[in-house]
């Protein structure tokens, strides 16, 4: 079974409209037992790092998500919060992914980052298929600085991770829910991981 947490941050109906486009049955829960017994766990997310970091402390889930051994995607903030820490409110995030999240910067840039944009250097499973290059959806105004977890990037200022894979963790700050063709495939990736 696919869990969807939810920790009160997350755009739930874009995502399980997706999920139910690919035949994929899921829960939305935020019960910790639930979520041990999952076959893979989304952890979504629209809004502000540190308010998703206090929801995910007052629900009961810091320990509970860094403990996962199956294969664990954060969207947007979900995947933020899944990094060492973010400017977004001086936050300390869950320590999965190594790099900090930091405010978009660059001559001319308007934040928050949103519309269609860019990925390349793709690597690993969540991208078996997907063109380099190709065109996804984002919205945001934080990203991950680059590192040796990126599994790609894009450019809007400055290069900043839009994805990352640690052991069974990946992330994207895109949102493949919202990207079309491409976003799904990605979403089924996912789905296929072993």
């Amino acid at each position: 079974m696919i869990t969807i947490i939810d920790y009160g941050m997350g755009n739930l109906f874009s995502l399980s409209s997706s999920l139910v486009r690919l035949n994929a049955p899921f829960i939305i829960t935020s019960d910790p037992e639930i979520i041990r017994l999952s076959d893979r766990v989304i952890l979504p997310g629209v809004g502000e790092a540190s308010s998703a970091m206090k929801n995910i402390t007052n629900c009961g889930l810091e320990e509970v998500i860094k403990n996962l051994t199956i294969p664990v995607l954060g969207i947007c903030i979900g995947m933020q919060i899944l990094c060492k820490s973010s400017e977004e409110g001086d936050t300390e995030c869950l320590n999965i992914f190594p790099p900090k999240v930091k405010r978009l910067r660059g001559e001319g840039i308007k934040v928050p980052h949103m519309g269609w944009n860019r990925v390349f250097n793709l690597k690993g499973e969540l991208f078996s298929d997907v063109n380099e290059g190709e065109w996804l959806y984002f919205i945001h105004s934080y990203a991950p600085e680059l590192c040796d977890k990126s599994v790609s990037h894009t450019q809007y200022g400055e290069i900043f991770s839009s994805s990352l894979q640690c052991k069974n963790f990946y992330g994207t700050q895109f949102h493949p829910e919202k990207s079309g063709t491409a976003g799904e495939k990605i979403i089924n990736n996912f789905l296929n991981i072993k």
